[in-house]
């Protein structure tokens, strides 16, 4: 029996000559210690970091920002369950899943624990429990992790992300619509037309049945001889075009519309929606699918596992996929509609135009507004001043 409890590197044949003399344990541990170069039968522990400092440091504070049990952590992830984990949270695991240089090390440290007895030892007695736990005993037991995490956050983030998407191109398209079809813009154009007719008549332009479009940004540079009136606010003033005053509110409509537009087909930095920008989000929607479908097809060989994974993930897919097919078709008329307006009007020169519009309008309520301010003011003067007469 005390042979067989023996460590295999103590050599057997000193063993039986020292039994044969039976000398003392005293004397066996004093031979052991000169033989092996050993101070002990038990051997130090050799430590082995597998993690940087920094690194275990800031996995020890997100595990204890998430405040979530690994196991049951997991559990979520392997349902794609987002009323557990919220996207920053799952953002958080990708960023310290293992490498596949530490994973390797992990193995080999795994393979030697009981081999050499080496007491694997992360870096600090203070976040040797969670991070030991997170990186051996839980992330390692799923199959290809980080890719399921990933999904997980595509299939969190893809619902709004869709949504905001399809918002934009409704607008896109929405807004071409009302620029073409817009019956009081026709009716401003048909205005500009008279006036310009009427300032030249008597010469060969006087009989125009058009202008070109950039001809719009000249009528605010064209000014009255008294030097404060320009055509512009001659178009908003006269009476007999107090039918197209009232339709400022629609022609502020136009003018959101073609904001949206000019926003979309010049990449302007004060934009919001380009179609640069669609294009992309429509790319980063397709390349999504595709690692949906990659890891779906992958996780077919997990096992037990990815069971619950796979169901959930496929339900998912076929969601996503008929919701990407609508998108594409979405971005494929917008793209048509703004490419066919741009060709109709030239949108810079139009939205210019439909500005100063406005504003020349409201110019025009400031001076009324003071010229009435005016004469209420020359009227109280000369009250005190017929009274004296009087007197």
């Amino acid at each position: 029996m005390i042979i067989n409890r023996i460590p295999s590197f103590v050599n057997a044949i000193n063993l039986k000559t020292l039994i044969s003399k039976s000398i003392k344990l005293h004397d066996f541990l004093h031979f052991y210690k000169k033989s092996t170069g050993h101070r002990s039968s038990i051997s130090k522990p050799e430590k082995v970091q597998l993690v940087d400092l920094r690194r275990a440091n800031n996995c020890e504070i997100m595990l204890t920002k998430i405040k979530i049990p690994l196991p049951d952590m997991l559990s979520a992830v392997l349902a794609l369950d987002s009323s557990v984990l919220d996207i920053d949270q799952v953002e958080n695991l990708i960023k310290f899943c293992p490498t596949k240089e530490e994973m390797e090390l992990l193995r080999q440290a795994r393979s030697e624990l009981y081999q050499r007895k080496i007491l694997i030892i992360m870096v600090t007695k203070k976040c040797l429990e969670s991070v030991n736990r997170f990186f051996f005993l839980e992330l390692m037991k799923v199959p290809r992790i980080e890719a399921k995490l990933r999904v997980f956050g595509f299939k969190i983030t893809f619902a709004s992300q869709a949504e905001d998407l399809k918002s934009c191109l409704n607008k896109i398209n929405a807004a071409t619509k009302e620029v073409k079809e817009s019956a009081k813009l026709r009716q401003i154009m048909q205005t500009i037309l008279t006036l310009g007719n009427a300032l030249n008549q008597g010469t060969a332009r006087g009989s125009a049945v058009g202008f070109k479009l950039d001809s719009l940004l000249k009528l605010s540079d064209t000014r009255a001889r008294n030097n404060k009136m320009t055509l512009m606010h001659y178009l908003c003033k006269v009476d007999a075009h107090i039918s197209l005053i009232s339709i400022i509110p629609e022609c502020t409509f136009v003018l959101e519309s073609c904001w949206i537009l000019l926003m979309t087909l010049f990449t302007w930095k004060l934009p919001k929606i380009e179609l640069k920008t669609l294009a992309e989000e429509m790319q980063a929607a397709d390349k999504g699918l595709k690692k949906v479908v990659q890891e779906l097809v992958a996780s077919e060989n997990d096992g037990a596992i990815s069971l619950g994974f796979r169901k959930v993930l496929k339900e998912f897919l076929d969601i996503a996929e008929a919701e990407v097919r609508l998108l594409a078709s979405l971005h494929k008329e917008s793209g048509g509609n703004a490419d066919s307006l741009c060709q109709y009007f030239v949108t810079k020169i139009l939205i210019l135009f439909m500005k100063t519009f406005i504003k020349s309008r409201e110019e025009n309520e400031k001076q009324a507004e003071a010229d009435k301010k005016k004469l209420e003011k020359d009227a109280t003067k000369e009250v005190p001043l017929a009274k004296k007469d009087n007197e």
